[in-house]
């Protein structure tokens, strides 16, 4: 099995740092294999046990981060992934795609834009050709922009368009095309966040796309409830991923997620068991409507 692409990091995060991060900063979107240090995703850690056999997923924002965890995961647990990600991402994506081939599953790569509806929609009708279907849906891409003092004076229309396209109508668009080759028994998890619940000033746009997000997962779980279809939602806390450096002030990293109550951010595969339970039908399958906190005890309420 050809493994040529999977690079080994060269510094592993360890799952308790707590002694924050060092400066850094990255031009958006940012690529995991440049953080310092590089985030882990269970890479060598997750341990499979059948849970998705047979399972065909869509992972939008796939590449890094949380969704790089979520393939990773998968793939252990038996799930063929399509990966959608931006073109800039490609060398991440390609990390992401080795990682699930090594583990004898199909990897999909499905890179652009999702602002575009012409593309969104494609990478679905991409995905369902190339996987043969499709079971699992995970809206995992977003875009945030933390580089400001200020709230709502500070965002500008373009920005404002940026987050609303990319983290509300993708996930729209996206899940649209999705509709007709889901079935009962298939699950969608959209990603929101604990911006929904315990908004930043400087996050004003992003924190109402992730509040929007959770009416969302509620109101669709209403509506596919009587197809056997489940819909719910995974709200992480603050997580080592590239949008940190790629959206944040250098110097706001080193006290980047120290404001939870157990004094650390987490690291995306630590949020990779929610997002297995959630497409599992064994495990989950009288679970809709929820949305699911792994914030590091800030509350989701």
């Amino acid at each position: 099995m050809d493994t040529s692409h999977v690079e080994e990091p060269a510094e592993k995060a360890t799952a308790l740092q707590g002694e924050g991060f060092p400066e850094q900063e990255q031009p958006y979107p940012g690529l995991g294999s440049r953080m310092d240090p590089v985030p882990d995703h269970g890479e060598h850690t997750w341990v499979g046990h059948g849970r998705l056999a047979g399972v065909r997923a869509l992972i939008t924002g796939g590449d890094s981060g949380i969704g790089r965890a979520v393939a990773i995961a998968f793939a252990r647990e038996g799930a063929d992934v399509a990966l959608s990600y931006l073109v800039e991402e490609q060398p991440d994506a390609e990390d992401t795609a080795a990682w699930v081939r090594k583990e004898g599953r199909v990897a999909v790569l499905l890179p652009g834009d999702l602002r575009d509806e012409d593309v969104a929609r494609g990478v679905v009708d991409r995905a369902v050709q190339e996987l043969g279907g499709l079971d699992v849906v995970v809206n995992n891409a977003g875009f945030q922009w933390a580089r400001r003092e200020g709230g709502l004076s500070e965002v500008t229309t373009d920005e404002l368009d940026r987050v609303f396209d990319t983290n509300l109508k993708a996930l729209f668009w996206v899940t649209q095309q999705a509709l007709p080759h889901l079935h009962s028994g298939s699950s969608i998890i959209n990603v929101s966040s604990i911006q929904a619940y315990d908004p930043s000033v400087p996050l004003i746009d992003y924190a109402s796309t992730k509040a929007a997000i959770n009416n969302f997962t509620v109101n669709l779980a209403a509506e596919l409830g009587p197809k056997g279809i489940r819909v719910n939602a995974v709200a992480p806390g603050p997580i080592w991923t590239p949008l940190q450096p790629a959206t944040r002030t250098a110097d706001s990293i080193p006290d980047f997620g120290k404001n939870t109550p157990l004094g650390r951010a987490g690291q995306p595969v630590e949020l990779a068991g929610a997002f297995v339970y959630l497409a599992s039908e064994r495990e989950a399958s009288y679970v809709s409507g929820t949305v699911l906190g792994v914030t590091g005890g800030r509350p989701v309420f």
